[in-house]
């Protein structure tokens, strides 16, 4: 297929947007000479952030990433707009960046830039510094009363990895005494703490107090918690917190968090979640937790995070997950009554992934019941079922409504205009994340949405996209799988096409409506292939037994749906080249493609594995939060008396099947991975040329486990298709 990219000079505009005076990478107008998805084009995308909506109704305010090529690097900006989205105006207009937009009240922003808090009315004038603390703010949540404010910053920890001599001050040694001495992508010499300051006239006293004062705990939580896992408050009084409080071996073996409740004046902290004599019992490091006796206590052990007061002060909910170990666990919504202690969790058939309280809750009469009547909304969550990320209500009675039902992905929701509608950001696999209005109804059809922002208009309207179709595909155990198919931009019917199947990762993320900067549908429909997406075993979104089936499955019934996908593809779908498949994936998704390597009696022509497991029991050793493989392995290795399953686990590893191993193979694995270590693609790459298979190696020194840098992400993209279009457009 032609090569279809972005002219030199329109690029250098559109991409690098660099102000002659400012140097403030932005929003502009661009001419693309293409119709059809280019790196370049994707990465001249705005990227939308966190949405906030003025208290009285009237405007919202919004948080924008834009990325230059050139420069190698991102500018967020920030911008606002009228509730119906009209006058929309840039509000960033310097250099550095500015995060993490909220409102103090009806005309002031406050902000982040620089490491501080900044404040500016919402036309962007009277910019102010409001708090002082040597640039090292990284998140804050101003109290319901304004006369405080949480901030989050990070302070020196070294409970694991010890601090050198003062006489050595270049050693870059690291005495490391237990696990946990690194997550995701850098060493834990860091951790986060919240500290309360005084605010007057929204200015911050410069007295801080750390909430977590003397404990060696993390909160915000490693590797993705944010600002959302703290809560005021109604009366400003006490503080909602989330802290797994464990350290090393202990920490890396546990998902076991919980919510805190820390009272200002006393300073004093309960936990809501266990008995205040609750002591964990001991556990094997090397068995996974699931059968061991922290979780047969009755204790609620497993993730407890992102806590909200309901408006009356009365409950705190958070999601819940039930089980240590398990970071897939059934994520519920619990609700805590604060003066009796009870506990009840919504009964919902899938994840609960993000919540707001409805705001007619305040108006109750009797404390949890919404004002007028019992069936009225008493929460808004979003939640995945059967590939689509969709808007759900529940009532005082624990009733689930649906409210919306498109084959797109909501991604964030809060509350809008008092309560009346909902502000929520949307995005799909043909669509980047845009803001939308909701006006929920009783029902699908009650309820009325309306978008708000159009971030890429101007570059989306240029573009060919390819179509979506759903299909159902028989699996071998007699069930129903949900498989996206994405025809490419330029189908013309009774032609064939080279078709990449798709391998998820997680393993228990869902294939569903999302929108990539990297492993995006479109681009591979741009670049003239069929995209085959399968929603297998172990994936959310299909009730907790079909995403459980994976745990000590990982090469049997999800490596049979993969085939059974990609073979009614080849079968079934007259667009469909046969002769010319690839299989495509990354994390679990590479893992799978390693394995098929040696298991898929020459289906596949080409294979790409991105950050894939190979060797599982090096994986074993190599990852840093050790809960994940004994959940899904069951036992260490070495474990003289491990289950069938975790035997089965390792007799199946990738690489003991790469003599089976006969198709060209690209290997690409980032060097700061620390879930899932480098010398995992090394050891897949050297083992295929060891063996004389055609292979390459794309490795990235300053990567994790994704691709942030966009000079990176256009050689992701062009090694990608290069390696595609070699052997499967022959």
């Amino acid at each position: 297929m032609k090569k279809l990219v972005l002219s030199a000079m329109l690029l250098l505009m559109a991409v690098a947007g660099a102000n002659a005076q400012t140097d403030v990478i932005g929003k502009h107008n661009i001419k693309l000479n293409s119709p059809y998805m280019t790196p370049e084009a994707l990465w001249a995308m705005g990227r939308i952030g966190t949405v906030a909506a003025s208290p009285d109704g009237k405007h919202v305010a919004f948080q924008v990433g834009y990325y230059s090529v050139k420069q190698n690097k991102g500018h967020q900006v920030l911008c606002v707009m009228n509730v119906d989205g009209t006058e929309r105006r840039q509000l960033t207009t310097a250099s550095a960046s500015e995060t993490d937009p909220a409102w103090l009240d009806a005309e002031t922003i406050a902000f982040i830039t620089g490491g501080e808090i900044w404040a500016m009315k919402v036309d962007g004038s009277n910019r102010r510094q409001l708090s002082s603390t040597k640039g090292s703010v990284e998140g804050f949540l101003f109290s319901p009363d304004r006369s405080k404010v949480i901030i989050v910053k990070s302070i020196p920890f070294h409970e694991v990895i010890k601090e050198n001599p003062e006489d050595l001050p270049k050693a870059t040694g690291r005495r490391v005494t237990d696990l946990m001495y690194r997550h995701w992508d850098h060493y834990v010499e860091n951790i986060q703490h919240p500290f309360v300051c005084s605010v007057a006239d929204f200015t911050v006293d410069g007295e801080m107090t750390d909430i977590l004062d003397g404990e060696p705990y993390e909160c915000p939580m490693e590797p993705f918690g944010g600002i959302e896992q703290l809560a005021w408050s109604p009366d400003s009084k006490t503080i909602a917190y989330t802290c797994r409080k464990k350290t090393g071996t202990q920490y890396a073996i546990s998902t076991d968090s919980d919510i805190f409740l820390y009272d200002i004046e006393t300073r004093c902290t309960r936990n809501l979640c266990k008995p205040a004599d609750y002591k964990a019992p001991a556990s094997d490091a090397t068995h996974t937790l699931a059968d061991q006796a922290v979780n047969q206590s009755g204790a609620n052990t497993g993730y407890d995070q992102n806590p909200q007061f309901s408006p009356d002060g009365q409950y705190i909910a958070w999601q819940s997950m039930a089980r240590d170990g398990y970071e897939a666990d059934l994520n519920r919504l619990c609700i805590y009554h604060l003066a009796t202690g009870t506990k009840r969790y919504v009964n919902w058939k899938s994840d609960v992934e993000a919540f707001c309280w409805a705001q007619a809750e305040v108006r109750g009469k009797k404390a949890g019941v919404s004002g007028k009547k019992a069936d009225a909304a008493q929460f808004y969550f979003l939640s995945v079922w059967h590939g689509c990320n969709n808007l759900y209500s529940v009532n005082q009675k624990g009733e689930v409504t649906q409210l919306t039902e498109t084959w797109d992905d909501w991604t964030s929701l809060q509350l809008a205009n008092n309560g009346q509608q909902i502000l929520a950001t949307r995005q799909s696999l043909s669509a980047p994340t845009d803001i939308y209005l909701v006006t929920p109804g009783k029902n699908i059809e009650k309820t009325r949405t309306q978008q708000i922002s159009f971030e890429n208009k101007h570059i989306l309207d240029q573009l060919t996209f390819g179509r979506m179709q759903q299909r159902w595909v028989n699996t071998s155990d007699g069930r129903k799988m949900l498989v996206w198919i994405m025809l490419p931009a330029n189908y013309e019917e009774g032609k064939k096409y080279p078709t990449l199947l798709f391998c998820e990762g997680g393993p228990q993320s869902p294939v569903s409506q999302f929108w990539s900067y990297r492993w995006n549908f479109q681009i591979m429909a741009a670049n003239g292939y069929v995209v085959v997406a399968p929603n297998r075993h172990g994936l959310p979104g299909f009730g907790q037994e079909w995403k459980e089936q994976i745990s000590g499955d990982w090469t049997g019934q999800c490596m049979d749906d993969y085939l059974a996908a990609i073979d009614d593809a080849a079968q079934n779908l007259p667009f469909v080249d046969r002769d010319r498949l690839g299989a495509v994936g990354a994390s679990f998704g590479g893992f799978s493609v390693y394995y098929l390597a040696g298991h898929h009696d020459k289906r596949f022509k080409a294979f790409i594995a991105h950050d894939g497991a190979f060797n599982l029991e090096s994986m074993y050793t190599d990852t840093e939060e050790v809960f994940f493989s004994n959940w899904e392995y069951d036992d260490a290795y070495w474990n003289a008396g491990r289950t069938q399953r975790a035997a089965k686990t390792y007799e199946n590893s990738p690489h003991r099947f790469v003599d089976k191993w006969d198709t060209p193979i690209l290997c690409i694995h980032g060097e700061k991975d620390y879930r899932i270590v480098y010398n995992q693609g090394m050891g897949a790459f050297n083992a295929a040329r060891l063996r004389g298979i055609p292979a390459e190696l794309l490795i990235f020194p300053d990567e994790n486990h994704w691709v942030l840098k966009p000079q990176n992400g256009i050689l992701w993209q062009r090694t990608f298709f290069s390696w595609l279009d070699r052997w499967l457009k022959k």
